[in-house]
């Protein structure tokens, strides 16, 4: 959808699977965790599947300050293992810091990041994320955009509030020190960066890299990075 986007001066990036191939890390990485665990697994094509499933529904509960963050992985880890009728590990802690460490030897950067983010030259840029604040930040620095994106924005850092709480739109935007219809913000996910940002004045635009379907009505949709600057500029 080609539309023109006026006044913006700041751009807020979500970070897993916008600059990050989240999607890619986990999925190897739980592929590699359940071999190790249950070798020769007859679902093993399945897991990846299975896995992104799961992590929604669990992050949710830890969001609403249902159960800890070390309890939603332990949940989360134990729900799998149910679902592939496989023994869950006995320290579930050990087993998900295994998994963690495989993640984060598959973290890159998508390869339309940094020239997208040098086009952006001159606008202040930040990057708006539901994930933990020292792992978000870790990503960021893993993947070399450390000082390239600006600010890592967590609920953690946001009074408690995550996307889609309007509370996090504003409170991100005036990290930036930007009013919200100053700022647009950029992400994969429909419910949480592109229509929940409305209501706060913020725009958005659809990042959907795997060009699934379009986008809601009313809002831009791109399939790379390398569209953005020119909706902007």
């Amino acid at each position: 959808m080609t539309v023109a986007l006026p006044g913006i001066k700041g751009v807020l990036f979500d970070l897993d699977d916008t600059l990050l191939d989240h999607r890619g890390a986990a999925d190897a990485a739980i592929v590699a965790w359940v071999s190790a665990h249950s070798p020769g697994h007859p679902r093993l094509d399945e897991v990846a599947v299975l896995w992104a499933g799961l992590e929604g529904p669990y992050l949710a509960m830890w969001h609403a300050g249902t159960c800890s963050l070390q309890e939603q992985r332990r949940l989360r880890l134990r729900a799998l293992c149910q679902e592939l009728a496989v023994p869950a590990p006995v320290d579930l802690d050990a087993a998900y810091a295994d998994f963690s460490e495989r993640y984060r030897q598959n973290w890159t950067a998508h390869r339309d990041v940094t020239q997208a983010l040098a086009e952006l030259d001159g606008l202040t840029l930040g990057v708006l994320t539901n994930g933990t604040q020292r792992l978000q930040e870790a990503k960021v620095h893993a993947i070399g955009l450390a000082g390239l994106v600006g600010p890592v924005l967590t609920g953690e850092v946001l009074g408690g509030h995550f996307k889609p709480s309007p509370a996090a739109y504003t409170g991100a935007a005036a990290a930036l020190g930007l009013a919200p219809e100053e700022v647009l913000l950029v992400g994969d996910d429909v419910d949480k960066d592109v229509t929940g940002p409305a209501p706060t004045g913020m725009r958005s635009v659809w990042l959907d890299r795997l060009g699934a379907e379009p986008a809601p009505a009313g809002f831009p949709r791109i399939t790379t990075l390398a569209e953005l600057a020119p909706l902007i500029r």
